[in-house]
């Protein structure tokens, strides 16, 4: 105790204090000494009317001193007992020594002196400052502007957490991170992450390393740099990061990338040195840096755009430190992003991050042990499913599914349910993929039957294609911005052939086939759908290598090095173009043809459709028949699901290109793609 004491620096407000309260003692002293208080202005005036004054002063016009002239002792001694307070006063201090008395308040002055002038009693004017009020006002502008300023200082120097005392304006350049060490823990641990086992795995392994890090260096090897967390939006990496600052015994240091970047220049490159100093200083330890695309981004792209290199200064040093020339044993760099393809191909490098662990969209197993944990707070019905529910959403990553639970828990409690029940799930997805329904939107007649033939023609494609996926569910009633929706269970597909996007394609076309072929007109409901079709074509033929007419070429730019000029000539522009419109047109006209060839039963949806406003699965079974290819999709429902998946290539690499359901948009246009663009690698 004793020694923490000493360590205690001595802050300079005490200095301050002792000043003021200095200042106001010497006031009070100076205001107060040699004289006695009186309150009564009655006894002053009776000393006067028996000659008992013998000089009064008049101070700053409100005060009054004055002494007693021999009579006015004389006449104390003998009636006192009216002015008790004085006579108390000359008997403490003795008849022999002069007492000066003070009254307080002298009323009002003029009044005060005609009656001093009526006792032709002495008295003088006299003005005495006041000390305290003019120290006071030279002082206190200047104590208001340092006080404004160490106020805005500290706010400037306080803005990214609390490590590295960075209250002070001179620790501004210290690191931000948050610390947990000497007990402190996130309380979270490998068993609230469900899911993701190659990714547990691979972070178990880390920790083991640092836990036990002879087992390995008894055999020669090295203990691994930094490990990349990447992956979608969503599927854990955070998540992953603060399990390991709950397993781990050593300190964890938590920081966002954009924790680095500050107003002032070189602050960046300062906090990255603070941060490996303090990691050095507690070795082994791990410093977990979030978001690190913040600072990570590739040098020397659009430079032009950004004449301060503050983020460049940053990432210099953060390599540096990584690996550079210095040593930097016993610390383990742990990151995450879902921007890796912007990152420095330097920072990737095997010595800095020698593990990238790839964070995926969970599979059905997966989603079943991610379900597990976030429903074992919910009041769940007995007849609830897991299974069930891990069937419906494909797609969905972790924080999905969380929020697909704690809505499911809202729709039961809006309720007025004592239990979550199997339909509180079911309403809560269709929210959240399509929005909340809007029964009192105004449509009139005609436009809800072309909505209904337009979503049917959706339904009939899909359910005639062999590689189209099965219909889950079609409604007519909108939601969110939607006029209409229909709901579709995707394959988990790793890759994806040329028939199955073709089939697609079409299915996503029939929505405006029904329409032309019903009413031969097409109108703005299509938008969403045209979106998507476009992207998959030209996706098809500059990115996949999927046309003949320009053969296995693919003009895709992983790293995005060039975004500005097109990697291939007008006249490769021009056949790409050409390609594109053929590939469409011709799949709209297989959908027409399809919707010519079953325009009775297309008829009957249609008309369904509008009688009940929602149709399901059984629906199509009982005008169409069973699919001839249900073995290819097991997966069977009666309920909503995400409708959405990517198109994804063999190569690893991930293309914003998506495969969905189609929505009957509003007659503005506007885009209604409310589904999730989930992405897998090939």
């Amino acid at each position: 105790m004793s020694e923490e004491r000493k360590k205690r620096p001595f802050s300079i407000y005490w200095i301050y204090a002792f000043l003021g309260i200095g200042l106001i003692a010497f006031q009070l002293y100076y205001n107060s000494s040699g004289t006695i208080l009186i309150e009564n202005k009655q006894s002053l005036f009776t000393l006067l009317e028996n000659k008992g004054i013998k000089e009064i002063t008049i101070i700053n016009k409100n005060k009054a001193e004055f002494t007693l002239n021999d009579s006015g002792k004389v006449y104390l001694e003998n009636k006192g007992g009216e002015l008790k307070e004085m006579e108390e006063a000359i008997k403490k201090i003795g008849t022999d020594k002069e007492v000066i008395f003070e009254l307080e308040d002298i009323g009002d002055y003029g009044n005060f002196e005609n009656i001093l002038e009526k006792n032709k009693a002495k008295y003088k004017n006299r003005e005495r400052p006041n000390y305290l009020s003019i120290i006071l006002s030279y002082l206190l502008p200047f104590v208001i502007i340092v006080a404004i300023w160490i106020f805005v200082m500290r706010r400037m120097s306080s803005g990214g957490g609390s490590g590295g005392g960075a209250g002070q304006i001179f620790n501004i350049g210290k690191s931000r991170a948050q610390v947990y060490d000497k007990g402190k823990s996130t309380n979270v641990t490998f068993e609230d992450v469900a899911g993701l086992q190659g990714a547990k795995e691979e972070i178990e392994e880390i920790v083991e390393f640092l836990k036990n890090p002879k087992k390995y260096t008894e055999l020669g090897a090295k203990i691994p740099k930094g490990a990349l967390l990447v992956g979608p939006p969503g599927t854990g990496k955070t998540l992953l990061a603060k399990a390991v600052a709950g397993e781990a015994k050593v300190p964890f240091f938590s920081l966002s990338g954009s924790d680095f970047v500050e107003m002032f220049v070189g602050v960046g490159a300062s906090r990255v040195r603070d941060l490996f100093k303090q990691a050095k200083e507690k070795a082994p330890s791990i410093i977990f840096i979030d978001e690190i695309d913040a600072i990570g981004r590739a040098r020397g792209k659009n430079n032009g755009f950004n004449s301060n290199d503050e983020r460049e200064n940053t990432l210099n040093q953060l390599l540096t430190e990584m690996d550079g020339f210095g040593t930097n044993s016993g610390v383990i760099i742990l990151a995450a992003t879902n921007r890796a393809d912007v990152l420095d191909n330097a920072l990737l490098r095997a010595g800095r991050f020698d593990r990238q662990i790839y964070v995926d969209m969970p599979d059905l197993n997966e989603r079943k042990e991610i379900f597990q944990v976030h429903l074992k707070p919910l009041k769940l019905d007995k007849a609830i499913d897991i299974d069930f529910l891990a069937r419906q959403t494909p797609g969905f990553s972790g924080a999905d599914i969380a929020n697909l639970c704690n809505e499911a828990a809202l729709t039961a409690a809006r309720k007025n349910k004592k239990a979550v029940e199997k339909q509180d799930f079911l309403d809560a997805v269709d929210r959240i993929i399509g929005g909340l329904e809007k029964k009192n939107k105004i449509i009139t007649k005609e436009e809800k039957r072309t909505i209904a033939f337009h979503e049917s023609g959706h339904a009939t494609i899909s359910w005639l294609l062999e590689f189209a996926y099965p219909l889950v569910k079609v409604t007519i009633v909108p939601r969110g911005q939607s006029l209409g929706a229909a709901w579709y269970l995707p394959e988990e597909r790793s890759i994806t052939t040329t028939d199955q996007i073709l089939d697609q394609i079409c299915s996503a076309l029939g929505g405006r086939a029904a329409e032309q072929l019903i009413f031969g007109k097409i109108s703005t409901g299509a938008l969403s759908d045209l979106e998507k079709v476009t992207k998959q074509a030209y996706a098809m033929v500059s990115i996949y290598g999927l046309n003949d007419r320009l053969g296995n070429v693919s003009f895709y730019d992983s790293q995005g090095r060039d975004i500005f000029t097109k990697p291939y000539s007008d006249d490769t522009a021009k056949v790409i173009d050409e390609e594109v419109s053929k590939l469409i047109e011709f799949q709209y006209k297989r959908a027409l043809n399809i919707l010519s060839n079953n325009r009775d039963k297309l008829e009957i949806l249609a008309e369904r459709l509008l009688a009940n406003e929602v149709i399901f699965k059984e629906d199509l079974e009982d005008i169409f028949g069973k699919r001839q290819w249900e073995a290819l999709t097991p997966n069977e429902t009666t309920s909503n699901d995400k409708g959405s998946q990517n198109i994804t290539d063999v190569s690893n690499e991930q293309i914003d290109v998506t495969v969905t359901d189609s929505d009957f948009n509003s007659p503005q246009g506007e885009d209604t793609n409310n589904e999730d663009e989930s992405k897998k690698d090939g």
